[in-house]
């Protein structure tokens, strides 16, 4: 199968979000344009990374999109090479093969064998997803600009194939905490920056517990609220001294009918010493899972529902276009060692696109 002789291609470059994907970018560009497609190519800012625009076709029509970064295999505990795709049964080992690889191997294959009587396609792939989407609102201007009037996107995470019509916001923050430097022998005539992380920490909790009990619900979620997170805190050098610094790094997640504009003054207030620093923040997705733009995905795919993670669909959906998320591969495979993806998805996602796009 075609696809995986792409997948096999795509594994091979070892695109760690730290690292540049311009080798893969290079390549995808040339077997887009080869099978037709007029490619943009559009540079990171820092131009060590870029993403592509391929379409065939007049406007309007099916927008596929897909990131080309993947998380780190270091550290992990594989039992093979992450990044030489590995065919066992059913099953396709190797870093990026369900997030997200084995979909971009599906819009490549497509691409190539898109009969003359199918509608305008488009396919976007952007890098640096995985460390807080920030490739694509770097290209949503050459979005916007070269795909005017789309008739549909899908963004290819792995949903096992459900359209998934949902997904919460996030937005993360760097919290430095003042204190003063002193004697611990005097502690109580200086300020302890880690006691001013703790009643940061505290003040996080409490508005947790807030919006379990009053906040939004959606019980399309498994946590049907906005939720709050402490991920580190850091502070202090020797138990013998006051600490003058101390760092904590939150998140929240929210629900589209709540923003973090909102949420956060109740955190922060009655705060004092703490300079709050946004480090990644992206817009969650609320689709109507009855517009007539999803119709005929909705009729291909395994049922609907709302996904936990984020995606870059809310960029797209803020553009005016109807988006969803649907893809092959289960998420609970992603990010782990020994990821796989199952043949039978990417065939059935083959299936299901052709059938789209016809």
């Amino acid at each position: 199968m075609r696809v995986l002789e792409l997948l096999d291609r795509l594994i091979a470059f070892p695109t760690v979000s730290s690292d540049s994907n311009l080798a893969l970018v290079d390549w995808a560009q040339a077997q887009l344009a080869g099978a037709g497609f007029e490619v943009t190519r559009v540079p990171s800012s820092c131009g060590e990374k870029a993403g592509l625009i391929a379409r065939r076709g007049g406007e309007g029509g099916l927008v596929l999109s897909a990131h080309t970064d993947v998380v780190p295999a270091s550290g992990q505990a594989w039992t093979r090479d992450p990044f030489a795709l590995a065919c066992e049964g059913d099953r396709l080992f190797g870093r990026g093969t369900t997030d997200m690889k084995g979909f971009v191997a599906c819009c490549l294959a497509l691409a190539e064998e898109l009969p003359e009587s199918a509608g305008p396609l488009a396919i976007v792939l952007s890098w640096d997803e995985e460390v807080g989407c920030r490739g694509i609102p770097q290209m949503m201007p050459a979005v916007r600009e070269l795909l005017p009037d789309p008739a549909l996107c899908v963004v290819g995470e792995p949903t096992s194939l459900v359209m998934a019509t949902g997904h919460k916001g996030k937005a993360a923050y760097r919290a430095t905490c003042r204190g003063e430097a002193g004697h611990s022998a005097m502690a109580p005539r200086f300020r302890n920056a880690l006691h001013v992380a703790c009643d940061l920490v505290a003040a996080v909790r409490a508005e947790q517990a807030r919006l379990m009990a009053e906040g939004a619900q959606d019980p399309g979620y498994d946590v049907p609220c906005s939720t709050l997170h402490v991920g580190t805190l850091h502070g202090g050098t020797a138990l013998n001294i006051v600490p003058d610094r101390a760092e904590v790094a939150f998140e929240i997640r929210h629900l589209a009918s709540e923003t973090p504009e909102a949420i956060l003054p109740r955190v922060m207030a009655g705060l004092e010493n703490v300079e709050l620093e946004q480090t990644i923040a992206y817009p969650g997705l609320d689709t109507d899972p009855e517009q007539p733009a999803l119709a005929r995905l909705r009729g291909l795919a395994r049922g609907t529902g709302k996904v936990s993670y984020g995606t870059e669909a809310g960029y797209f959906a803020a553009a005016g276009i109807p988006t969803v998320v649907w893809g092959p591969g289960d998420m609970a495979q992603g990010h782990q060692p020994d990821e796989f993806i199952e043949v039978s998805q990417l065939v059935d996602c083959m299936e299901a696109l052709r059938r789209l796009v016809a």
